[in-house]
């Protein structure tokens, strides 16, 4: 009998490839399947590990078939690549299991002839005798411009052995070198950390950590955000501190964008694109109880989530509307802040969402761009004189960040970019410009940038 993990991985992949859904959401789905936390734990190692490293599995099996991999049915691929991560990863699995199991859903998958070819490639995949190689580390930095063999075996070696797309660490080498580059991907492809918030309406980050610390979930304080624990021990989210709303999940770079757009107490605050909601509750927090904040979001299965989070949170000077970024709003311009945190490529986010890394294109980064423009300047509308804009991503390229936010400026004199807030956690993620901006290699936390501007006063 087919384990029913392997079984739920194969499903997730096919779901994740045929383009039918995202890879958070498949995990998801199958999780609620799985009724043993170890199948769910085992599923969600191989389908993320296959995303993580399909590249340089990928390059493995080309080795060990005896036919390109174009050439392979796509179900069967799909069963090569997650026998393949398990028999090069996870030491504790039995070899003879993984294989048989691959056989037993190709015949049960719709590849019932590609059953005996899957079964050979992965026993000479399995046979230890075999010489299988992946590109090597350069021993020098490769960062000059041309297409010399130094370039190439650098673009060769975090392309395939570091699996990432070959037009994204292409951009990373030219802009940082290759040491950079390769602790970017390799930042990557390490399992991302359970990062909380304090729900500082409710607990300080000490109070949060006792209170967890007392249920037998361990923590330590991140490095750079002030609210911040990343759990080390223990399950968090199963805890009575998140039942009670003590905390959101927040990845540490994206704790920060609250530090920059921080209004003061008493402020009138607008959240767009706010779902899931951890910025929002960090706004509302900033701002108090005197203050007001209007969260929106355009998809109704994202206003109920960020409806759910605000309820648990307990945050009852936010008002919830749908509205849509992309056209004008229909709000006077009476908030003291707006932050824009616009929907991205997630490119600074492939620790967390390494499925993101095959489907985004280089085409892509423009259709975001413009996308972002028309939202920050439907936003600007409703700031007021003397007020703050806030413009923020989760994704590591130019096109989305600084030169959406040049090519703001440029059209919108009202603006200036603004005083970063005086806070310490920003001392050490803020670029000659003024703009936070953290880089893996460099802060150990995920690639996000944001920019505050200034409306002039009337």
């Amino acid at each position: 009998m087919t384990a029913p993990a392997r079984r739920a991985a194969h499903d997730v992949l096919r779901a994740v490839h045929t383009g039918r859904s995202d890879l958070a959401t498949a995990l998801e789905r199958s999780r609620r399947r799985l009724a043993d936390p170890r199948d769910r734990a085992l599923a969600g190692e191989i389908a993320i590990g296959v995303q993580r490293r399909r590249a340089a599995i990928d390059h493995l099996l080309a080795q060990a078939a005896s036919r390109p991999l174009p050439a392979i049915s796509p179900v069967a691929l799909d069963l090569l690549r997650a026998a393949a991560y398990q028999l090069l990863h996870l030491d504790r699995v039995p070899a003879h299991a993984v294989v048989a199991d691959a056989v037993e859903l190709a015949r049960e998958s719709g590849a019932r002839r590609a059953a005996g070819f899957v079964n050979a490639v992965l026993r000479t995949l399995a046979d230890r005798r075999r010489p299988f190689t992946l590109p090597p580390a350069p021993r020098a930095d490769a960062t000059g411009a041309g297409n010399g063999p130094a370039r190439r075996a650098a673009l060769d070696y975090l392309a395939v052995t570091l699996s990432h797309p070959r037009w994204l660490v292409e951009r990373w080498l030219d802009r940082h070198g290759l040491q950079a580059a390769e602790a970017w991907a390799q930042f990557n492809n390490r399992p991302a950390p359970v990062t909380l918030r304090a729900n500082t309406a409710r607990n300080t980050v000490a109070e949060l950590r006792d209170a967890l610390d007392a249920c037998g979930v361990r923590s330590v304080e991140t490095r750079l955000a002030p609210h911040g624990l990343v759990a080390t021990e223990g399950d968090a989210l199963a805890s009575p501190a998140a039942a009670a709303g003590r905390f959101v999940v927040q990845e540490e770079a994206s704790q920060l964008v609250v530090e920059l757009a921080g209004p003061a107490r008493g402020e009138r605050v607008l959240d767009l694109c706010a779902a899931p909601g951890g910025k929002t509750v960090g706004l509302a927090g900033c701002a108090g109880p005197a203050g007001f904040v209007v969260a929106s979001d355009l998809r109704p299965r994202r206003v109920a989530l960020l409806a759910d989070l605000l309820a648990r949170a307990g945050s009852p000077r936010v008002a919830i509307v749908r509205l849509d970024a992309t056209a004008p709003l229909p709000l006077r311009p009476v908030f003291d802040s707006v932050l824009v945190d616009a929907p991205c490529s997630g490119l600074g986010t492939l620790r967390r969402d390494p499925d993101v890394r095959w489907r985004r294109t280089p085409d892509d980064l423009a259709a975001f761009a413009a996308t972002q423009f028309e939202m920050l300047r439907h936003a600007a509308e409703a700031v007021r004189p003397g007020g703050r804009l806030i413009y923020a991503t989760c994704s590591s390229e130019p096109e989305e960040n600084e030169q959406v936010v040049a090519r703001f400026l440029d059209r919108h004199p009202e603006f200036v970019p603004a005083v970063p807030n005086a806070v310490p956690a920003l001392d050490r993620v803020l670029d000659g410009n003024g703009h936070l901006r953290t880089l893996p290699f460099r802060h150990g936390v995920d690639a996000f940038f944001a920019a505050a501007l200034a409306r002039r006063p009337a």
